[in-house]
C-alpha cells in the first residue's frame, strides 16, 4: 500500500511543471505616502501582468488618494505633471496618454484597484517606474520595474 501512495505521489509532482509564473503582484499603499515596495520583477514568461494596488490606510482619496502609474523612468516627470493637470476625475492621469503603460483608478483606504498589461510592450534595455500620480506622492511613492 505505502509503494503505491509513494508512486502516486511521485507522478503527480513528476507531472506539475517545473516552472509556473507568478504573473501578479499587490501592491499596498498607505496614509503615510508609502507604497510597501521599491521595485517589481515580473517574469519574461509572463504575456500580461496584474498589479493589484491595496490602500491599507483610512483616509478617503481626496485627502490620501493614490494610484499605480506605470511608465518608462524617462517619462515619469512629464507623465506625472500632465497627470496633475488631468485632476482628480480623471484618476490624476492624461486621458489616452501613450506614455502610460498601465494605471489603476484612484482608491482611498480600504479600497482596492487592479491594472494588467502586456509584458511584450515592455523593451529589454528600457527602464521603468512606477509611482503614484496623486499631487505630490510621486516624490516618495516609486520604484522600478523590470522584467526578468
Amino acid at each position: 500500500m505505502f509503494r503505491f501512495a509513494a508512486m502516486a505521489v511521485a507522478s503527480l509532482v513528476l507531472a506539475a511543471p517545473a516552472f509556473a509564473a507568478d504573473c501578479s503582484v499587490q501592491v499596498e499603499a498607505n496614509d503615510a505616502m508609502q507604497f510597501n515596495t521599491k521595485s517589481i520583477d515580473v517574469p519574461k514568461s509572463c504575456k500580461s501582468f496584474t498589479v493589484t494596488l491595496k490602500h491599507v490606510g483610512k483616509l478617503p482619496k481626496t485627502a490620501m488618494g493614490h494610484n499605480w502609474v506605470l511608465a518608462k523612468t524617462a517619462d515619469m516627470e512629464a507623465v506625472e505633471k500632465d497627470g496633475i493637470a488631468a485632476g482628480a476625475a480623471n484618476n490624476y492621469v492624461k486621458s489616452g496618454d501613450p506614455r502610460v503603460i498601465a494605471a489603476t483608478k484612484l482608491v482611498g483606504g480600504g479600497e482596492s484597484a487592479t491594472a494588467s498589461f502586456d509584458v511584450a510592450k515592455l523593451k529589454a534595455g528600457d527602464a521603468y517606474s512606477f509611482f503614484c500620480s496623486f499631487p505630490g506622492h510621486a516624490a516618495l511613492m516609486k520604484g522600478t520595474l523590470q522584467v526578468k
